[in-house]
């Protein structure tokens, strides 16, 4: 059976008030670009990503057109549309929008890859991993083994419980699922918030988990996967930029 189409949506609608700055952080500079560039440039070299809708602030949609999709190069990004306050309402946004021919061509049946734009170090090697679970299993997150001990506080701020710290896991994107599942399992959290109930929605693994019951696949990832929300994440970034530039530069 051949490679099934494979969309990734890329989130770049934050604003960034952890970041502290006027800027949102997935347009802040790292190394000569924006922090944007280097995940979109991940899915643009990907093998495994036939296209892209990426979703950012409506009024950011003209400065991503210019100053990134069109001053890069870009060809794999087939839509931008505006997100939501949320991040799930970003995500149903992109997935309505595909659904409603935004992609040059349909994507009924492959797989939506759900990516932070403020994690950088999206490499290709994650894409094929992700894409090789999601293909065995339906839906697939990145993660990687937590390394600290984790306590659980009580309401008083008194420790509760220690869980055991080899079955924690740190979730990270991309998180990968057939693009139906992926579609009906937001077309339940939707209807369901219409209705009033009050539920949390921390990322698409847990609506995947919550509203179709389908098991979620985790993947290892790398510890460098990490998401930029401060100020101290941009130090760590620039680290690992540096670590990765060839020697003299």
């Amino acid at each position: 059976m051949g490679k099934k189409r494979c969309t990734a949506v890329v989130l770049a609608a934050g604003s960034g008030k952890r970041m502290r700055s006027g800027t949102a952080k997935q347009f802040m500079t790292l190394g000569d670009r924006p922090i944007l560039w280097y995940s979109l440039q991940a899915v643009e070299r990907s093998a495994v990503i036939d296209d892209c809708v990426l979703v950012t602030g409506e009024k950011d949609i003209p400065y991503v057109r210019q100053e990134i999709l069109e001053r890069y190069g870009f060809r794999k990004v087939s839509a931008v549309i505006a997100g939501g306050r949320e991040r799930y309402e970003s995500v149903w946004n992109a997935l309505r929008a595909m659904a409603e021919g935004c992609l040059a061509e349909p994507n009924a049946d492959g797989y939506v890859f759900i990516h932070d734009g403020a994690r950088p170090f999206l490499t290709e090697a994650l894409l094929e991993s992700t894409y090789q679970a999601a293909c065995r299993y339906r839906a697939c997150v990145a993660a990687v083994p937590v390394k600290d001990t984790i306590k659980i506080a009580d309401s008083r701020g008194f420790v509760a419980q220690t869980p055991d710290r080899s079955h924690l896991w740190a979730v990270q994107t991309p998180q990968v699922f057939e693009t139906a599942l992926i579609t009906r399992a937001y077309e339940k959290l939707i209807a369901r918030l219409e209705k009033g109930e009050a539920l949390t929605v921390t990322d698409d693994a847990m609506v995947m988990e919550e509203m179709a019951g389908i098991p979620v696949r985790l993947v290892e990832s790398s510890y460098r996967n990490i998401k930029i929300t401060t100020p101290e994440d941009v130090r760590t970034a620039e680290s690992l930029l540096q670590e990765d530039l060839p020697e003299g530069k």
